[in-house]
């Protein structure tokens, strides 16, 4: 089974969608799938589908569902139509059930050998964060912007998110942010501060008040020659945060400024890596 949801939902068994076009099985598939091969807990599928006040009905409701999703697997699992979802695996086959399993507590999605974009996305960031911690910046920088690039759009897009999903949609954009400023530290860390004033500009605008993208935006400016504007960003960030937080900047974020004002050496683009290499010392 192969599951994107860093974008547009898209769930497919045997090469054959399994994603229902309906909001709620859609809902239901949904949380399935980004917990994929673990118990989802009928509760937690009650929640999101209904919130703290679900019908008297909900359980009876979530097991149609259930059965709808299991019509759309059965379907893709024959693409002739010739499977029951409710019949056991023949000749070795996977059913239905056998896919959309159903546990004492709740359901699992089963996702065999397949590909999922969160768990590509957690490998490729986790392996760059390794590389950050060893001073790999070129291979940090290379495996979070394979990590970044599995993102289509926001996580579940086109999904009718409830309580549980909005959650987890909180926690993977908290997750792609945490990459993507790690992606732009260790491209700062490379010399490519040039490079990087484009795309920053659109994420200072996006994320008004997120202290670190400001602050590397701060730095490529001024190793850019354009200290001026380096100064004036921080500016911009410090009255967006009084206003609506009633909250001062970070203390990294002043010894930044001053940093930028005194022309203090952490501010200093590295060298480059012609001139590091010549100042190892060799034996």
């Amino acid at each position: 089974m192969d599951i994107e949801v860093l974008g547009a939902l898209a769930v497919q068994e045997n090469g054959a969608s399994i994603t229902p076009t309906a909001p709620k099985p859609r809902q239901v598939l949904a949380l399935l799938a980004l917990h994929a091969d673990r118990v989802v807990p009928v509760c937690a599928l009650i929640e999101e589908l209904w919130g703290t006040t679900p019908p008297r009905s909900a359980r009876t409701t979530l097991q149609t569902y259930v059965l709808q999703l299991r019509e759309l697997i059965a379907l893709a699992l024959d693409k002739d139509g010739r499977d029951d979802a409710q019949e056991p695996a023949r000749g070795g086959r996977r059913s239905a059930k056998d896919v959309l399993v159903t546990m004492p507590s709740g359901y699992l999605l089963a996702a065999g050998d397949g590909e999922s974009d969160v768990r590509a996305f957690e490998r490729l960031a986790g392996t760059g964060y390794r590389a950050m911690d060893a001073g790999d910046f070129p291979g940090a920088a290379r495996q979070l912007r394979q990590a970044l690039e599995l993102w289509s759009g926001t996580a579940f897009a086109d999904v009718q998110a409830g309580t549980q999903l909005d959650m987890e949609i909180r926690r993977l954009e908290e997750s792609r942010l945490c990459a993507l400023d790690q992606r732009i530290e260790a491209d700062l860390r490379l010399g490519r501060h040039r490079e990087l004033l484009a795309e920053l500009t659109v994420l200072v605008n996006r994320y008004g008040t997120h202290e670190s993208l400001h602050g590397q935006f701060m730095l490529a400016l001024y190793r850019s020659g354009r200290r001026g504007e380096a100064l004036e960003v921080y500016q911009r960030l410090r009255a967006t945060l009084v206003r609506d937080l009633g909250l001062e900047p970070s203390a990294g974020l002043r010894r930044l400024q001053r940093s930028i004002l005194t022309a203090g050496p952490e501010t200093a683009a590295p060298a480059p890596r012609a001139a590091r290499e010549r100042l190892v010392p060799t034996s």
